[in-house]
């Protein structure tokens, strides 16, 4: 896993945000594992397959690889973006549909004020770094989502 984290994050600076991994569609699916190596997910799509890569919780990206009925690459994508968030439709969403489009949250928590588990990925909006939010109810739909600013503080090391 440190090994898959490194190598993806290597690429996605090199070839900045909008990476394909040097992959083109059309491409077999022994090639998408050759140069993405193992996935830390695999769904069943409607036509196809989705390869996910996620970085959570300590990365900000969760690159998906969709493949055909033939196992040929559609696409590379990273799901964790502004466009991929606002898909989401409180009401209609479960949890299964979460994880299909986004891959395993950074961490599942619960809240005194919130009857159901809560969701949260780390991302990064080309501003500044994130989380979304996911709020579920007891029976796994999502009742409310939305971004919110991750603030982190650095202490001096005199202090710690």
């Amino acid at each position: 896993m440190k090994r898959l984290c490194i190598t993806l994050a290597l690429a996605a600076a090199l070839a900045g945000c909008a990476t394909n991994f040097g992959l083109e569609p059309g491409a077999s699916r022994d090639t998408v594992l050759s140069r993405m190596g193992r996935p830390t997910g695999v769904v069943k799509l409607p036509a196809g397959e989705r390869l996910q890569y996620s970085l959570q919780p300590s990365g900000q990206q969760a690159w998906m690889a969709d493949l055909d009925a033939s196992g040929r690459l559609v696409r590379v994508y990273n799901a964790l973006t502004t466009e991929h968030f606002l898909r989401i439709r409180p009401g209609e969403w479960t949890r299964a549909d979460v994880e299909r489009e986004f891959g395993p949250p950074a961490w599942v928590e619960r809240v005194g004020n919130w009857n159901g588990p809560i969701m949260t990925y780390r991302w990064h909006d080309d501003i500044t770094d994130k989380y979304f939010w996911m709020y579920l109810d007891e029976r796994g739909v999502v009742q409310r989502a939305h971004p919110g600013t991750e603030y982190r503080i650095s202490l001096p090391e005199s202090t710690l």
